[in-house]
């Protein structure tokens, strides 16, 4: 009988991360796997000592990247790889790899390294990234989920606020698709397919998170945004993705980003598809 470790992080006080861990373990237990809901602390990194007790893999549902990486080096199969969760942790990184792979997504820049105790202001820098995107423009940090650290820029008082406040953070500037509004799409994937998707809406925000007020519908994919949404997943390596589609002019899907431990409740709720279920079923057939 095959066994199993959902990790989440126990410093997170918000129930939606236990929740999430739930809904992956009761999809495990409905396939036979002996499974245990375990807090990231709850899992001793002890080099010495090595894994007690090892499952025959975990579904990793944190950002603790070292975890990860140990529990992988300790030859337990790992999902998503550590590799992917670092990835898709830091927008920065991931957009440079969705580039790579010739992903449709809005311009980005992403912004140079500045240690926190010292400043490019007076460079020409920051004057050339404005001439060169305008206003609105789209400042997101590197780490950062659930909509949080994304912000509008529409003045340039408030634009060389927001970059010296980010001194000695990973950020970036992108481009904001006016077409896209407060609206988005998150499509869920599998290993290679589309298992779910919904329509995200907000007329209170730019940002179409529900998290954030937004409000949630099932929608029918075309092709191209299915193409793009498994292109992107792909090309960060990630077997289970939440992509997020913005609406691009004319309509053509743009990639938001990809969220490699994407929450399941509220796709769950809107569309009644149970994306755990997927994810251990496809887990399952991966270690025959």
């Amino acid at each position: 009988m095959k066994s199993c470790w959902v990790i989440y992080n126990g410093s997170l006080i918000s129930d939606k991360f236990a929740d999430q861990a739930r809904l992956v373990a009761e999809a495990a237990d409905r396939a036979g796997v002996r499974t245990e809901i375990r807090k990231n602390f709850e899992v001793m990194m002890d080099l010495q000592q090595g894994v007690v007790s090892p499952p025959s893999f975990v579904v990793f549902l944190d950002k603790d990247i070292l975890l990860a990486t140990w529990l992988k080096a300790s030859g337990i199969p790992v999902f998503n790889d550590p590799e992917v969760i670092e990835t898709c942790d830091n927008k920065a990184k991931q957009y440079i790899k969705l580039a790579q792979a010739a992903i449709p997504m809005p311009r980005t820049v992403v912004a140079p390294k500045v240690y926190p105790n010292f400043s490019i202001a007076g460079t020409g820098y920051f004057e050339r990234v404005l001439a060169e995107f305008g206003l609105p423009m789209i400042i997101k940090e590197g780490h950062g989920s659930f909509g949080a650290k994304v912000y509008l820029i529409e003045t340039e008082e408030a634009f060389f606020e927001k970059v010296e406040s980010l001194r000695g953070v990973d950020f970036v500037f992108q481009e904001f698709v006016a077409s896209s509004r407060g609206r988005d799409i998150r499509v869920n994937t599998v290993g290679g397919r589309i298992v779910a998707a919904m329509y995200r809406h907000s007329e209170t925000d730019f940002r179409a998170n529900i998290t954030n007020g937004g409000v949630a519908e099932p929608v029918e994919l075309d092709d191209e945004q299915q193409r793009i949404a498994l292109d992107a997943a792909r090309a960060v390596g990630a077997e289970f993705a939440g992509v997020d589609l913005l609406f691009g002019p004319g309509g053509r899907p743009l990639v938001c980003e990809v969220n490699a431990a994407a929450h399941i409740r509220n796709i769950y709720n809107v569309t009644g598809i149970n994306v755990a279920d997927a994810m251990i079923e496809y887990i399952l057939e991966t270690l025959q």
